[in-house]
């Protein structure tokens, strides 16, 4: 019996695994839209920092939620959601398979399993308050309280990570129920998509490393110091971004550049090691090696073999 639930590709993975060329090709092969799970992405004017897909990338495929928003706007995971299943109707509404690709797992997972954000909306004063307390205890301490009341979401959560620490103490003051108790709450609403999800990495953890560097050495060359000193003089969001803060420190004349380059390559590794964590707790991603396997013709067989699974 056929599902009365939307078809939908996932294409996720660690950052410069190669998720938006699998992408397109699957986009260009079986008729689909990508549709961004990316937190950088989103915003304008900093393509080169969040590895936004490329003029030509964007002309072999439709590229949606990408250099939509202006960097001193907000915009949370309940904006994301909103705004991705409304992208989705467009997509299927035109006879094509939405793909959705980025790294970001917290918009990935939140966006296909259902997870809904409306129970509690933003108090600015009172996360004010919290955001102050960050900066007199600290990232590490915040996480280590944290943990005395959430300690599911604790453990999740890197000290870096300051926004979704604030949030996570922001929903539990205003609410008395915490983040984690909220997440399982809203699952319990049946998610409306039927995801194949595909994930991209590399069984020899240092090739993906190596493409880490190469890709930062080929960022730099594409100007992203002069991205950088755009982004210098302003504090929002998107400043956050790999490869901004890290040559901010070097602007500022605080560390060398050879200094800011190493910490970008050494970030972009953390990060990536971050995102396999996420991702490996999701048992419904089919692993794709790119080292041992032709990425690009395997997805094409696991995606052909949904479609006819899906249409029973």
């Amino acid at each position: 019996m056929q599902s009365n639930k939307i078809f939908t590709v996932a294409v996720v993975g660690p950052t410069a695994s190669g998720k938006t060329s699998l992408a397109i090709h699957l986009a260009k092969k079986f008729g689909g839209e990508i549709i961004s799970a990316d937190s950088m992405q989103i915003y304008k004017g900093m393509p080169i920092a969040s590895a936004c897909p490329t003029a030509e990338e964007k002309s072999q495929a439709v590229h949606r939620l990408v250099e939509f928003l202006e960097p001193n706007e907000t915009f949370s995971v309940a904006d994301y959601t909103k705004k991705a299943k409304e992208e989705i109707s467009k997509v299927v509404a035109l006879n094509k398979l939405p793909i959705i690709a980025g790294g970001t797992g917290l918009y990935v997972d939140s966006l296909l399993e259902n997870i809904e954000f409306t129970a509690q909306k933003a108090n600015s004063e009172i996360r004010k308050e919290i955001e102050e307390e960050l900066k007199e205890k600290g990232a590490a301490q915040m996480l280590l309280e944290l943990a005395k009341f959430d300690s599911e979401t604790a453990s999740r959560l890197h000290e870096n990570d300051t926004k979704r620490i604030v949030r996570a103490f922001e929903v539990y003051k205003t609410s008395g129920i915490t983040l984690s108790e909220q997440n399982l709450l809203s699952k319990q609403t049946p998610t409306p998509y039927n995801t194949l999800y595909i994930g991209i990495t590399y069984k020899d953890r240092e090739k993906l490393y190596n493409r880490i560097n190469l890709r930062v050495d080929e960022m730099l060359k594409s100007g992203l110091l002069d991205e950088a000193k755009n982004f210098s003089n302003m504090s929002f969001t998107a400043k956050q971004a790999i490869g901004h803060k890290e040559l901010a420190s070097y602007l500022n004349g605080e560390i060398s550049f050879e200094e800011a380059v190493e910490n970008i390559k050494r970030e972009t590794r953390r990060l990536a090691k971050r995102q396999l964590t996420w991702f490996r707790r999701n048992e419904k991603i089919n692993w794709l090696y790119a080292d041992e396997c032709d990425i690009n013709s395997t997805a094409e067989l696991l995606l052909e073999r949904s479609i006819k699974e899906n249409a029973k």
